[in-house]
């Protein structure tokens, strides 16, 4: 295989980078996917995801509405809600989401056998 050119190397590297910056991390993508199950209020969300802290929680929601995979909608009533939704955007990512979890559950049998 020939060796790829410094440009050429960039030009792959740039859009995987930009795309981690955007849903990389720990949390990001679980959110993501407890949005799209259903799960439509901070607690919630919170509930759903194992070991994930209030703090990075709400720091993690306003870092995906900034970049448009989910809408935060207040919803007035005694008490008042806040509701998060997912993107018609966001919904670009199942596909990619969906390999990496397949990918996941094949690397599980790999390193910890069909257990």
């Amino acid at each position: 295989m020939k060796k790829k050119e410094h440009k050429e190397c960039l030009s792959a590297l740039v859009p995987v980078r930009d795309t981690l910056d955007i849903i990389g991390g720990k949390w990001k993508i679980l959110i993501l996917i407890s949005i799209w199950e259903g799960n439509k209020h901070f607690r919630e969300i919170e509930r759903s995801i194992p070991k994930l802290s209030t703090k990075v929680l709400s720091k993690e929601l306003k870092e995906m509405e900034e970049n448009k995979l989910i809408v935060r909608t207040i919803i007035n009533g005694f008490p008042v809600r806040t509701e998060y939704t997912p993107t018609e955007y966001s919904k670009t990512l199942q596909k990619v989401i969906k390999e990496l979890q397949g990918w996941g559950i094949n690397h599980r049998k790999e390193i910890f056998g069909k257990g």
